[in-house]
């Protein structure tokens, strides 16, 4: 079992940038994938970013490539989404994931409560 918790939402301005944080407890993080989601209102939920267990391999749709960086410190047991550029059309809540093995796009396991990020126009 993998208990997530996200941190770092918030209310920023169009432009600016925020640094979500992900923590994991567990001795087993690095041998999970890890991910990121969004939800916005009335909205499905869609995959931002994702990362392999080592941190060597990234992956993020074009719609944040360039603008969102997800990382991860095995050592800490944390992943981070670091935004930038920001939009008001990124205003969603935001979700950690985690699943055994290589990274992908879905069929994530384990999540997190989720943090909510508004960013105004």
């Amino acid at each position: 079992q993998v208990q997530l918790t996200e941190s770092g939402g918030g209310y920023v301005q169009a432009g600016g940038s925020l640094r979500l944080s992900c923590a994991a407890n567990g001795r087993t993080f690095s041998t999970y994938a890890m991910g990121w989601y969004r939800q916005a209102p009335g909205k499905e939920r869609e995959f931002v970013a994702g990362i392999s267990p080592s941190g060597g391999t990234t992956g993020s749709p074009d719609s944040v490539k360039g603008r969102f960086t997800i990382s991860r410190d095995n050592a800490k047991n944390t992943v981070y989404l670091q935004m930038n550029s920001l939009k008001p059309e990124d205003t969603a809540v935001y979700y950690c994931a985690a699943r055994y093995g290589s990274w992908s796009m879905n069929d994530y396991t384990y999540w997190g409560q989720g943090t909510q990020v508004t960013v105004s126009s």
